[in-house]
């Protein structure tokens, strides 16, 4: 396996912050490398230094002959005159590219909606993002860098992404370098991961999850220590203090490490619990939607929902973009009125809204951060305990040097955050989120997170980030063909049910977009259908089945707990040993899918049986 690209002694230094001090590391053929950190310390400068967009202040970065690097940034450099298909394909002649099936499948997932001799600034900004990531995907490169290319993508094109870049490359060529804050994307495409911080860049063996257990364990590890030290330094002052009588056994000690609580795995809330302070703040209406249709004009975007929505209910919505996720958002909360049906939104029912543009806080844009913290309550009860808008701000990340700075100079991380927070200091009981992870890198969305959990109210959130979605939310609702189904095996589920629909298709054609057909009429629910479809069973068909029922529900039963067995194991291991976590980290996964598996077979025989 040889060096593709090797960075020496690299340095990089912006006003007021120095990103990269005398960092050495290389990229071998057939790396996937995920890199993390917080916001600001470095992780796209480190991948314009190496595109060579960008010359370190100090060092050097070497690529090894005729090598080829491809790079998507979070800012396009298309040409607002060029045609879609020139800025995709450029000169390459027609009879090429659409000959080649990987050329043609990019263009079918990422391009679909979009006119192919079109003007490229004729396109919305999502629309952009995605030629320009056809663009880079299209090429054949050694290497390919990529920061945040699931930004304005849904989640069934995120997971055609990780597929595609897992069998881009044979086993052991090519090297993908990947910035982005999607954690189920990180493990699913990456096997190694960079932390970029505090100037330098920590390797690490695996991926995102395999990364959150190394870091646990260093930190274990550095608190063993650091107690240590000062069991040391009290045991000299009280020698000194008190003479040669002092000097006794050792102190005794010992870690109370918070892994005994991830050995333990406690729930990550108490739903029932939840759910009973948020009666106790709602009432029990909150939104109830009968035979409701909406939409603008004579375009119905949803139609026919029937959906309670109850105190506590802490539900997350799925649907492609376009589908109208955030025009069912506004028929819920009533800030658009239905065509057809009834919405009853309870009387107590307080909104508290984020939106994707964060338009609350333009009309602030020119006031200091710590102004409009001054325009809230002095304090909030947090997890039992009050806390100032000031401490909930640096539990976001921010730092109080930064509180005099104006909200127009913040960076699209730091507003999205504050804006988190002026939602959460209005204190309301039902809480609506349209994507809030954009912008936040996994340190924030971890805190956000741990916000989320101890919330009492209702949650209704939308978001392409699937660890996210699953995180915070008990129950998903799949919005497909303008219509809300319960998805209860949740995104899974909901992508599987949009691959086993009519797929949209794409026929390239001579001069001309792309033409497309698609249909997504699906019964009202999977009951419905089998009611429908499936046929009387024999009585020796049901004996079979039923026998076969049994025994996936002693073995369901038998196996639920191994993969909690495996964690704790994981946990006992040396955390340099690299591969022993590797092979335990698949062994884990394999438990997980067997135990996947043997549920969504019982499910199906539950089905088939009428249990």
């Amino acid at each position: 396996m040889g060096i593709l690209i090797g960075l020496e002694r690299v340095s990089q230094e912006w006003p007021g912050k120095r990103v990269l001090v005398d960092q050495t590391i290389g990229i071998n053929e057939g790396n996937r490398i995920g890199i993390v950190g917080r916001n600001g310390d470095g992780k796209s400068t480190l991948l314009e230094l190496i595109a060579h967009t960008l010359e370190p202040d100090d060092g050097t970065i070497t690529y090894r002959n005729n090598i080829t690097v491809g790079m998507i940034g979070q800012q396009d450099h298309l040409c607002d005159d060029d045609t879609v298909c020139q800025a995709v394909v450029g000169d390459t002649p027609e009879y090429v590219w659409a000959s080649d099936p990987t050329v043609r499948s990019i263009i079918e997932e990422l391009l679909v909606d979009i006119d192919w001799q079109g003007l490229v600034g004729e396109l919305s900004g999502g629309q952009r993002r995605r030629a320009d990531l056809a663009r880079v995907l299209v090429g054949n490169w050694d290497v390919l860098l990529m920061d945040e290319p699931t930004n304005h993508l849904d989640l069934h094109a995120i997971r055609w992404l990780a597929e595609h870049l897992k069998r881009r490359w044979q086993p052991g060529q090519g090297a993908l370098l990947l910035v982005t804050h999607d954690r189920w994307f990180l493990d699913e495409v990456c096997e190694h991961m960079w932390e970029v911080h505090d100037g330098v860049i920590e390797p690490f063996e695996g991926g995102f999850s395999a990364y959150i257990q190394q870091r646990v364990e260093r930190q274990r590890v550095a608190a063993v220590m650091e107690e240590r030290r000062q069991n040391m330094l009290r045991k000299e002052l009280n020698w000194l203090a008190h003479g040669a009588k002092a000097r006794t056994s050792k102190p005794k000690f010992r870690i109370d490490a918070a892994m005994e609580l991830i050995a333990n795995d406690p729930p990550l809330r108490n739903p029932v619990e939840l759910k009973r302070m948020a009666v106790g703040r709602l009432g029990k209406q909150v939104i109830e939607m009968h035979g409701v249709s909406a939409g603008y004009g004579d375009n119905e975007v949803v139609r026919d929902i029937e959906w309670l929505i109850g105190p506590g209910d802490r539900y997350g919505i799925l649907g492609e973009n376009g589908a109208g996720k955030t025009t069912l958002l506004k028929v819920m909360t009533g800030a658009l009125a239905p065509l057809r049906g009834q919405v009853k939104i309870g009387a107590s029912v307080k909104f508290g809204m984020l939106s994707q543009q964060l338009e609350g806080l333009a009309e602030h844009d020119g006031w200091r951060v710590s102004e409009l913290l001054g325009t809230y309550k002095r304090y909030l009860m947090v997890e039992g305990k009050p806390q100032s808008p000031e401490q909930l701000l640096e539990r976001l990340g921010f730092e109080r040097r930064e509180f005099p700075t104006f909200i127009k100079d913040l960076s699209g991380g730091q507003r999205r955050r504050l804006a988190i927070l002026c939602v959460l200091m209005e204190e309301p009981n039902v809480l609506v989120l349209d994507e809030p992870g954009n912008d936040l890198d996994t340190d924030m969305l971890a805190v956000l997170e741990d916000l989320l959990d101890t919330w009492p109210g209702t949650l209704l959130i939308v978001s392409h980030d699937r660890y996210l979605m699953e995180r915070v939310t008990d129950d998903q609702y799949a919005l497909i063909d303008g219509r809300v189904r319960h998805v209860p095996g949740g995104v899974d589920e909901y992508l599987d049910l949009l691959d086993a629909m009519p797929k949209s298709k794409v026929q390239v054609e001579g001069k001309g977009k792309p033409s497309t057909s698609s249909s997504l009429e699906q019964p009202a629910s999977p009951s419905d259908a089998a009611a429908t479809d499936a046929p009387k069973l024999t009585n020796a068909e049901r004996r079979t089945l039923k026998k076969r029922f049994d025994a996936v529900s002693r073995k369901l039963e038998k196996l639920s707990s191994r993969p909690q067995e495996l964690r704790d194991e994981l946990l006992t291991l040396d955390a340099t040993d690299y591969q022993a976590l590797l092979d335990k980290q698949a062994e884990i996964a394999a438990a997980e899918q067997e135990l996947e598996d043997l549920e969504t077979e019982w499910l199906e025989l539950s089905e088939r049986l009428g249990e």
